[in-house]
């Protein structure tokens, strides 16, 4: 989508990075450790500042304290941390468990891994979790839940009451949670809550995370593994053979990024709102019917009302003869025919650029 962004000069509320560059603090603490020498390899794990600031950090957010030589494990992006956690912790014929629609990454790792995949779909206006239909789909071979909270593409975030129950349903059936929680400091309408800060938990689950969302260093890749020491050493073998270790300079400097002052998400988040709102309220507009999303920097939208046969038709028309990037949501689906009705828009842009893209559908979709 992005390659028919540039040729068709549509603008891209596709892909899910920013038009706008991180901190300035963040930035020049890279260059200052590229000029102290910090450029050889790192330590396979992580260098042992940002493992302490990812241990900070976590028992800041979570409660939980954590080992930063035995349960931190820095990697090249979260979706590298995930490749990990599946390669290194799934065996061929292991059941897991995801929630559709997913980051596209979970079912081609998954597939890596020989895993047989079960899913569960969440399922509009407010894409709660069908806990019944969860249960019914443990069974003694379920190795582990993937879940992703907040929730791309949806916004969703799952509530304390989704969360004590898939808790009790791992504890009970001994299974493995792998959290993806990348857009944690994007929560709007609630507190986020890291399932492995709940009862009987930690123990069983990977937390996985990184810079890039947070600090608009989409780029940089550093993302971060945190389990304990059991889980941990599997993570660590497959790391080990994916990538080894992840940038030294720009590991310094994602150190001095956790530890920004907690004004600093503050601002983030009313900065990520007010985007919200302009392109809720704009879509809403147009005349798409949009779906709460309560984190991330993501919403869904049905555009049924258009006309078209399904969410690809739409999008290549909004790209085409509207000149703006949508992702059709069929994608993040086992069963596309899922997705065909939704499509997801992206906030994170300036606000120009996000008010340009409400008017040029304005002049178009309204006419349809």
């Amino acid at each position: 989508m992005s390659s028919l962004a540039i040729k068709h000069g549509a603008i891209n509320l596709g892909q899910g990075f920013p038009n706008f560059d991180g901190p300035d603090f963040v930035k020049e603490a890279a260059i200052q450790a590229i000029r102290d020498g910090n450029n050889q390899y790192a330590r396979g794990y992580g260098v042992p500042d940002l493992n302490s600031a990812v241990a900070h950090r976590f028992k800041k957010d979570s409660g939980l304290t954590v080992d930063p030589e035995k349960e931190v494990t820095v990697t090249s992006g979260c979706t590298e941390a995930i490749a990990a956690t599946i390669l290194g912790l799934i065996n061929p014929g292991d059941e897991v468990i995801v929630f559709a629609p997913f980051y596209d990454s979970y079912e081609a790792t998954l597939s890596m891994a020989g895993a047989n995949i079960k899913c569960v779909t969440l399922k509009p206006p407010n894409f709660a979790v069908p806990i019944d239909e969860l249960k019914s789909l443990v069974t003694k071979n379920t190795r582990a839940i993937l879940m992703n909270t907040p929730h791309n593409p949806t916004g969703k975030m799952f509530t304390r009451q989704e969360l004590d129950e898939i808790a009790s349903l791992c504890i009970e059936n001994d299974v493995l949670v792998f959290s993806d929680e990348v857009y944690d400091k994007l929560a709007f309408e609630m507190d986020h809550i890291s399932i492995a800060s709940l009862p009987g938990m930690y123990e069983r689950t990977v937390t996985l995370n990184s810079l890039g969302k947070t600090f608009s260093l989409t780029g940089w890749k550093i993302g971060w593994a945190i389990a304990p020491p059991h889980l941990t050493w599997g993570v660590r073998q497959a790391h080990s053979y994916l990538t080894f270790a992840t940038s030294t300079p720009m590991q310094y400097a994602a150190a001095a990024a956790l530890r920004a002052p907690d004004s600093y998400y503050e601002e983030l988040r009313r900065d990520y709102n007010s985007k919200k709102n302009i392109l809720v309220e704009g879509l809403k507009s147009v005349g798409f019917t949009v779906y709460p999303s309560s984190g991330t920097y993501f919403v869904v939208v049905d555009h049924t009302k258009f006309g078209m046969e399904n969410d690809v038709a739409f999008c290549e028309y909004l790209i085409k003869e509207v000149g703006v990037v949508a992702i059709p949501t069929s994608v993040f689906y086992l069963n596309p025919e899922e997705g065909k009705n939704l499509v997801r828009f992206t906030f994170c842009k300036d606000e120009g650029t996000l008010i340009s893209a409400v008017e040029r559908m304005k002049e178009k979709l309204l006419k349809k």
